[in-house]
């Protein structure tokens, strides 16, 4: 189980905090809030935190290749959702054992216990059914950011991901065939004298498509841009799967809740956790925020970067925008969740009466209701759905006036996608794979990074609320995404 931060960091969070602080977003525990009322954007002075608040730049994943359908089937694998339209991929159950065969008069029998096995299938051309591949699936990251773990630190480019809560990295656990000559920082706990080994506690995460990674569990002193939280349960890899095996990243940084962290015997706190577990620190520091860029917007002032803060909210930001409109989380899942219950399209705004969404920064696309996808690609001449590829498509050549206006509404407010985010990635035949496609049979929507490059996303964990502030775009950058993003 993971201990408390230091005392230091309480002492840091206090200092800085001063500088950012308003009436209204350093609200006491005894005050009422308003999760869904637009705020002043509180400012702060980064240029003074050198050492110890800081942005943290995110590193675009040069390895990175754009492909709609992996995407789709990561999101399949990793959610457990049915498909609702069309397509090769489908999730199937099968019967496995617990036991032995037993062979009588030439028939088999199943010994032991029976379990029925959930997993992700592919069907081919022919009708047959398959196992999915680590090829069938997008096994790279993105977004990478840059964490040090122990003393002295240890630097290790990791996927923050706030629809997971495991913190885990490649490890000396691993076996020595596959570290010897791989690209990736290697956490060795033996060179660290802050590491502690957890006995008893391991580690698993599962995906549909069968990929899968486990180990065992330390604690160790963890550095996120300025702020340190000591006694943070590390999830040291000791297998991986080839599909994880494939990552250009180090491992994992999980953000939401720590009721889906794996470990066992017992759940480890997470850095979400351990953030509020300091009663001295105040609640309007109780956060980190997100800021994602694109390639197409290098151009742009903000030059496509990415970055995410912790502790404080970029001050920048209000200069060109300055109200944040907060939605109530509901975390009983371990996500952030939030209530998303309209949409308009060129105008015309539906209701989807007790519709949720995810915010969900592992997750490349936005995949909402079949309702809001026919809706969606309705308003796009030449538009439809390819069955082939398992999802929505429209014509590459199609003009930024010819693009609808689409807005998703998180908690009260609806905020808007850039028309150049409605294309992910080339789908072949002049045709590109939209970056809004079908949720299948999942309860709730999951707004990744399609939606996340256009607000500036606030996670407050301290309140248990989510808060956007809309992005607009100087210039429409309509140009078809590259093999490479």
């Amino acid at each position: 189980m993971a201990g408390n931060s230091s005392s230091g960091l309480a002492d840091k969070i206090k200092a800085n905090i001063l500088k950012f602080c308003d009436s209204d977003h350093n609200k006491q525990p005894d005050e009422p809030t308003e999760p869904n009322k637009p705020t002043t954007l509180p400012t702060t002075d980064t240029s003074n935190m050198a050492g110890t608040f800081t942005k943290i730049p995110v590193k675009r994943n040069p390895n990175y290749k754009a492909h709609g359908t992996k995407s789709y089937v990561y999101a399949l694998a990793r959610f457990g959702f049915n498909p609702t339209m069309d397509g090769p991929y489908h999730h199937s159950t099968k019967i496995a054992q617990q036991g032995k065969f037993a062979d009588h008069a030439g028939q088999k029998h199943i010994g032991g216990k029976l379990r029925f096995s959930h997993g992700l299938s592919k069907k081919a051309s022919d009708g047959t059914t398959g196992q999915v591949s680590s090829d069938d699936i997008q096994n790279d990251s993105l977004y990478l950011t840059p964490v040090t773990i122990g003393t002295p630190g240890q630097t290790f480019n990791l996927d923050f991901d706030s629809g997971s809560s495991d913190l885990w990295v490649w490890s000396t656990e691993l076996p020595s065939s596959l570290t010897r000559n791989s690209k990736h920082n290697i956490f060795d706990p033996s060179k660290s004298s802050s590491y502690k080994k957890s006995s008893g506690s391991t580690w698993e995460i599962s995906y549909g498509d069968g990929s899968s990674a486990s180990g065992d569990v330390g604690t160790d002193n963890v550095t996120i841009g300025g702020l340190t939280i000591e006694n943070q349960s590390i999830e040291l890899a000791k297998k991986l799967s080839s599909a994880f095996q494939q990552d250009t990243g180090d491992g994992l940084l999980g953000l939401a809740f720590g009721s889906i962290n794996t470990v066992k015997p017992n759940p480890v706190k997470t850095p979400v956790d351990n953030l509020i577990a300091q009663e001295d620190i105040p609640k309007s520091a109780e956060l980190f925020t997100c800021y994602l860029g694109s390639w197409r917007d290098t151009a742009d002032p903000d030059k496509g970067e990415s970055f995410y803060t912790f502790g404080f909210i970029a001050d920048d930001l209000t200069e060109t925008t300055g109200e944040i409109s907060y939605a109530d989380v509901d975390k009983s899942q371990g996500f952030w969740n939030v209530k998303s219950e309209t949409y308009t399209i060129n105008g015309k705004q539906a209701t989807q009466s007790g519709n949720t969404a995810i915010m969900d920064t592992g997750t490349t696309l936005a995949l909402v209701s079949d309702e809001v996808c026919k809706a969606v690609y309705g308003a796009i001449e030449g538009a439809t759905y390819d069955s082939t590829q398992q999802g929505w498509t429209f014509p590459s050549k199609t003009t930024a006036d010819h693009l609808p206006t689409i807005s998703l509404a998180i908690g009260d407010k609806e905020f808007t996608i850039a028309k150049e985010d409605l294309g992910f990635a080339d789908a072949g035949n002049g045709m590109l794979y939209g970056g809004i496609q079908s949720r299948g049979d999942q309860t709730f929507d999951i707004l990744g990074d399609v939606m996340l490059k256009n607000i500036y996303a606030i996670f407050d964990v301290g309140n248990t609320r989510f808060g956007a502030l809309q992005r607009t775009e100087p210039s429409v950058n309509l140009s078809i995404p590259p093999s490479t993003s």
